[in-house]
């Protein structure tokens, strides 16, 4: 028996891509972790780094508030615009937290869903 039979033909394709983007991600995660070893988090390199790293954040935020993909165009402008808005407001204010950011910005989508709104 090889491993290609355990797994569903339904399922194969899904699990391909998700082992296709994962595996370059996973690998510059690594590298990344290997190569920052000895570097000060003072340093203006992790300092752009961390503003690039915003910067591309609020790029993507950006164009999933104008262009929603898919479930999320379901929302309105105004549902999205609040959703968040708590979640910036969780993150400042909750201790930093970005799961708990995503959590409350994710329930607000979804109550603005069911309460079409």
């Amino acid at each position: 028996m090889s491993a290609a039979d355990l797994v569903d033909p339904a399922v194969s394709p899904f699990l391909a891509m998700l082992l296709l983007a994962a595996a370059p991600n996973l690998v510059f995660r690594v590298v990344g972790v290997f190569l920052s070893r000895g570097m000060n988090e003072d340093s203006e390199a992790f300092a752009f780094i961390r503003a690039l790293a915003t910067a591309l954040l609020a790029g993507v935020v950006g164009k999933l508030l104008a262009s929603p993909p898919g479930a999320l165009a379901a929302t309105s402008l105004a549902a999205r615009l609040v959703a968040l808005a708590l979640a910036m407001a969780t993150f400042r204010f909750g201790g930093g937290s970005l799961l708990r950011a995503l959590i409350v910005g994710e329930a607000a989508l979804v109550a603005s869903l069911l309460l079409d709104l």
